[in-house]
């Protein structure tokens, strides 16, 4: 009944971090430029440029599985300060695992998707829904990303 209410950020007010850049802001040509929350705090972006300041265009919100399981670079776990932490990009993105178990499984699953789609590019032909490797793996890709 009192109290302050949590505002979200205006607009020109949000911005993220990039590793090469520092902070950068989305672009007020973006469509994403009004939206004030993202449910996660990565965005993925194709342009990039500069001009009063860094600007991001052409933007999409991405979830931790997502990106843990496709985003660039190896994947590493290591435990910190008693905590699990799966890192990307040479430790710039880091995310806390529930479990040390979960943290092996989510690595794991990495590896057999860069395997798997290495595969494929070796043998464009094969149809990975069909060969029982493939369509395992797809299927708890798919039901990790849609029950997180």
């Amino acid at each position: 009944s009192t109290g302050a209410v949590k505002m979200q950020p205006k607009a020109e007010e949000l911005k993220f971090v990039t590793k090469n850049d520092g902070y950068v802001h989305i672009h007020p040509s973006s469509v994403n430029y009004q939206t004030r929350h993202f449910e996660s705090p990565y965005l993925v972006y194709h342009e990039k440029i500069k001009t009063s300041r860094v600007f991001i265009r052409d933007c999409s919100m991405v979830s931790v599985y997502p990106l843990v399981l496709l985003g660039g670079g190896q994947v590493h776990m290591q435990l910190l300060k008693g905590e699990f932490v799966i890192s990307l990009d040479d430790g710039w993105i880091r995310f806390v695992a529930a479990s040390h178990q979960v943290g092996e499984l989510v690595k794991e699953l990495r590896c057999e998707l860069d395997q798997l789609l290495q595969d494929k590019i070796k043998n464009p032909s094969m149809d990975l829904c069909m060969c029982p490797r493939g369509s395992r793996i797809i299927g708890m890709i798919v039901k990790l990303v849609t029950t997180q």
